[in-house]
């Protein structure tokens, strides 16, 4: 199954991210397979990091958890809020594929 996780960073943590960084990226490449696409996002108004969005194969939402609860980015504290959900694809790079 599909999810896509949606990650708020806590802004009072802005530092955490540039000290992280390469061990969040390590980290991510650990999961290559199970993370289809993964990615910063930027404040349109401030641009300063906001936050990201993972897409993840996994058996279940809590399995998505446990692999977010292991980034270093979420044992540092930056993320503010996560969202785990279910999510069926239906168009991929400009066709529909379900």
């Amino acid at each position: 199954m599909l999810y896509v996780v949606l990650l708020e960073d806590e802004p009072s943590k802005a530092d955490v991210r540039p000290k992280y960084l390469k061990d969040h990226v390590a980290y991510l490449e650990t999961l290559l397979g199970r993370i289809r696409s993964a990615g910063p996002l930027t404040d349109t108004k401030t641009n300063a990091a906001a936050g990201g969005i993972w897409i993840v194969e996994a058996t279940s939402a809590d399995e998505v958890r446990t692999m977010l609860e292991a980034d270093p980015f979420y044992k540092a504290g930056l993320r503010k809020s996560i969202r785990i959900l279910a999510w069926k694809q239906v168009f991929a790079d400009g066709k529909k594929v379900a």
